[in-house]
């Protein structure tokens, strides 16, 4: 015990420094995903049906592949493969990767959330806009938009709270998030080697943080309650 307390303020230190890394990959995943799985559902919806199959193609093959092996081929595939390295090198080289890796994948999950979300709908709704004279674009913002995000609220909060988890994928290529950095402490770092209990401390980092998230995202479902 007295061995673990010397240990800890450099734990924490080297924690802190992986969860900054964590809290980075996640927040440029929403603001990345947010807006491309809106394109991407309504180009799914097209009525041009080319647009819409390769975006539906693409979503399946995201959707039926371990975001994982998205990590490593994204990655690795472009400097061993194709002999064009894009990513440059060190820890901003792998972080530009897993954030393209985590926002197409997240976007395609996100874009079959706002799919259903606008698709529940009722069409009445836009044959009377329609009939006000309302353009299509004014029906989508005006009216609809903000009924959609009441019926997407809980779906998106699971893939959120997903989402805090998945971060730990990234040291697949190396990223030195939090995980990696409580698993160096297992390898030997700065000084400390054989020490196990710093990997299972990372835990108390997520629950904290998804603790955070869900009374945040309950409060933003709770505001929405007038579109019952």
């Amino acid at each position: 015990m007295e061995q673990i307390m010397e240990q800890m303020p450099i734990v924490i230190h080297s924690l802190n420094i992986g969860f900054i890394q964590t809290l980075k990959l996640f927040f440029v995943t929403l603001i990345g995903a947010f807006p491309l799985g809106l394109i991407m559902s309504l180009g799914s919806t097209s009525r041009f049906k080319p647009l819409s199959y390769v975006i539906k193609f693409l979503i399946w093959i995201v959707r039926g592949t371990p975001l994982m092996i998205q990590l490593l081929i994204i990655y690795y595939f472009p400097g061993l493969v194709l002999h064009k390295p894009i990513w440059g090198g060190g820890e901003s080289g792998r972080f530009l990767a897993a954030s393209v890796s985590f926002i197409l994948n997240y976007s395609c999950y996100f874009s079959e959330i706002y799919r259903g979300g606008i698709q529940s709908i009722p069409v009445g709704q836009e044959e009377a806009g329609l009939v006000l004279g309302m353009t299509k674009r004014q029906i989508f913002f005006k009216v609809k938009l903000l009924q959609v995000i009441k019926h997407i609220v809980p779906p998106m909060s699971n893939e959120i709270i997903t989402l805090v988890k998945d971060t730990s994928l990234a040291r697949i290529i190396a990223l030195q998030e939090i995980i990696w950095a409580g698993q160096a402490f297992m390898k030997g770092s700065q000084g400390i080697s054989g020490a196990i209990w710093p990997l299972f401390f990372t835990a108390v980092y997520y629950l904290i943080f998804n603790g955070i998230l869900t009374v945040l995202l309950g409060k933003l479902e709770k505001k929405l309650d007038y579109f019952r």
